[in-house]
């Protein structure tokens, strides 16, 4: 099996509400995302993505549909910060993306993890497996999800 990586990167707000520091305030971040998946090589000769594991190009059209196209320039917010998801409720056309938890770098790598998952198996069934997500909230910050961690 070999393993490759596509990184992709958006915009979005979040805040934590109970964080004891910083966080709890209204804020954004370049995230970035990498998505690892595993697979064997393909070996159909005279294929389009003969001795590749997956084309760059398809693992991120997945990805930018799954999660990026969703969260970029999105408020992310927890379903329960009644607060900011009034506030947000009041801007017209304003992108907001709820989460059952709050919206850390940790739930959303999951999160993450779980769309992508699904939208790699859709459009490759068993062939690629989706080793990792690693989100990125700053460029010196990161948090890396897997299969069990869903």
């Amino acid at each position: 099996m070999i393993t490759i990586t596509r990184r992709l990167e958006f915009d979005a707000g979040h805040r934590i509400p109970h964080h004891a520091n910083q966080c709890r305030h209204l804020h954004g971040h370049r995230y970035a995302l990498e998505l690892t998946v595993t697979g064997a090589l393909v070996e159909v000769q005279g294929s389009a993505d003969q001795g590749m594991v997956a084309d760059f190009s398809e693992v991120k059209a997945i990805a930018n549909q799954a999660v990026v196209e969703v969260w970029d320039h999105a408020f992310l917010a927890w379903k329960n910060d009644r607060p900011v998801l009034d506030f947000l409720a009041t801007l017209p056309g304003h992108r907001t993306v709820e989460f059952e938890q709050p919206p850390t770098a940790e739930h959303l790598a999951a999160t993450a993890f779980g769309l992508l998952e699904a939208a790699l198996a859709a459009r490759y069934g068993s062939r690629l497996a989706l080793a990792r997500v690693r989100l990125y909230e700053t460029p010196n910050a990161w948090a890396d999800a897997g299969p069990r961690d869903r």
